[in-house]
């Protein structure tokens, strides 16, 4: 390592009488990775967008190789070498261009890549899509990418930058391991040109794979700060939540009568059929590697897919839902993967967004019933741990892992036969996380929940069994006792292989 690419000192925010950051001193040395870890609304999403330009500062100072450094845009950040990649996927490209015109869009507006055919465009983009390993059609729009490749185009823009500080927050979220790895090699090559990296993870496996130092941040304050080697992950832990966290104790259930049977289901065509049965009470987890057909059983599942063959039945009776309306009427209820996309709606407020599925549940004839839409919302976050003001609050207002909270909370307050959520701990800190899991066991007795996670440890902190899912079909099944979570991993990874 050597010195501080960006040192700042003393940083103060505050959104009316909430202090956001309380005086931040914290040094991010070139040629290093620096991991932050904070719990939701500790203020690692206001620290980096005054990094980048989005907010000013209240108070302190930001210097950039020994200047001083505040940016009133991102545009402004961006020519100073301060690069960001955002957890929100939507902030970093413009869903409704090309892939080509995402990756060069910075050079389209500042001039230097002028008007040119839709040939050239992808010819000069092809490089910065081969860097990241983004294989995607150049000449197609960003909004018709999966969300993995949707990421990769943020990447391969922000590394277009040459950065001198590059900020990734969540990276590998929607990465599959080889996509991860890819990255994981740019971040190495960065590292060794002398880029300061800082990284915003709850990932372990990132965590140790790439961390030099771990900052650990709570309430507005650096909690924190581990640089001896090894790194003192469980210290960085306590620090962050100001309290040992323990471990998640959980006796798994063995279930009641059937409520979800597959019989040869083959999930696409080519893949290896499987059995499923999901019964009352029990929460099961269906881990393996992205890509391997969690989101494509969720989708069969919910009515937006078609299995290629098999038989689903429901509570003893044929299930193949047409549409999700057809599956919420059978009392099948999905959390998707990508809330921001699937899930909210940004210009509603909390309660709104708690009741939108149920909106008839709160209607006399064609008018609402404020009141009925009101009580369920302040019982949803009360029973969620939902951290805000009040329900009429904007959904925007909240950190990620509340939203998640509403987002989950609003499946929950209706009963259902089956609950299916797909990475529902996606983006959402270890605290939070550990809350919803808690809810999710709470509620779990009148109905089947599948839980579809890609990290093998959130499948043990919340299932009673373990199934692994590779090709499309299910390759393993675990009882979650004394269960060896390496060995785990490595069936989803060999099965893939």
């Amino acid at each position: 390592m050597t010195g501080a690419a960006i040192r700042i000192e003393g940083l103060t925010k505050a959104f009316g009488p909430n202090r956001v950051l309380r005086g931040i001193d914290l040094d991010l040395p070139a040629g290093a990775v620096t991991v932050l870890m904070g719990a939701n609304g500790a203020g690692k999403s206001t620290l980096v967008k005054v990094l980048c330009g989005v907010h000013r500062a209240d108070g302190g100072r930001v210097l950039l190789e020994g200047r001083p450094f505040a940016p009133a845009s991102p545009a402004e950040a961006l020519r100073a070498g301060v690069v960001t990649v955002h957890q929100a996927i939507d902030e970093g490209v413009v869903p409704d261009l090309d892939v080509a015109s995402n990756l060069l869009l910075d050079r389209i507006a500042d001039g230097s890549v002028g008007v040119a055919s839709a040939r050239r465009l992808r010819a000069a983009a092809r490089p910065l899509a081969e860097a990241v390993g983004l294989a995607a059609d150049l000449g197609a729009p960003v909004r018709d990418l999966p969300l993995a490749d949707r990421q990769l185009v943020a990447i391969a823009r922000a590394m277009a930058h040459r950065p001198r500080l590059l900020i990734l927050d969540e990276p590998t979220s929607s990465l599959s391991e080889a996509e991860a790895r890819r990255l994981f090699g740019l971040i190495d090559r960065l590292r060794a040109q002398g880029v300061a990296l800082l990284y915003i993870s709850h990932r372990m496996g990132d965590i140790r794979r790439l961390a030099d130092r771990v900052v650990a941040m709570r309430d507005g304050v650096i909690a924190g700060l581990f640089e001896e080697r090894p790194l003192d992950t469980a210290g960085a832990l306590r620090a962050m939540l100001g309290r040992d966290l323990g471990e998640a104790e959980l006796e798994p259930a063995a279930g009641g009568r059937p409520v979800l049977e597959a019989r040869g289901l083959v999930l696409r065509p080519g893949a290896r059929p499987f059995d499923l049965v999901a019964r009352e009470g029990e929460v099961i987890a269906v881990t393996g590697l992205v890509g391997a057909g969690k989101g494509t059983l969720a989708g069969v599942l919910f009515g937006t897919e078609r299995p290629a063959g098999g038989d689903l039945r429901l509570d003893g009776a044929p299930f193949a839902p047409a549409s999700p309306a057809e599956a919420v009427g059978r009392g099948v209820f999905l959390v998707p993967r990508d809330r921001r996309r699937n899930a909210l709606v940004p210009d509603w407020d909390i309660g709104r967004n708690l009741t939108l599925p149920f909106l008839h549940r709160h209607a006399a004839g064609p008018f609402l019933r404020p009141r009925s839409e009101t009580a369920l919302g302040r019982r949803m976050v009360e029973e969620m741990g939902v951290v805000c003001q009040g329900v009429r609050d904007g959904i925007g207002t909240l950190s990620g892992g509340n939203q998640q909270k509403v987002v989950v909370g609003r499946w929950l307050a209706e009963p259902c036969r089956l609950l299916v959520l797909d990475e529902p701990f996606q983006g959402v800190d270890i605290r939070a996380r550990r809350d919803i899991g808690a809810r999710l066991r709470e509620t779990a007795a009148a109905r089947a929940t599948l839980v579809l996670v890609s990290e093998v440890d959130e499948a043990a902190e919340i299932a009673d069994r373990i199934l692994v899912m590779a090709g499309h079909t299910i390759v393993a099944e675990h009882v979650n006792r004394a269960l060896d979570l390496g060995a785990v991993m490595r069936e989803a990874a060999e099965a893939a292989a």
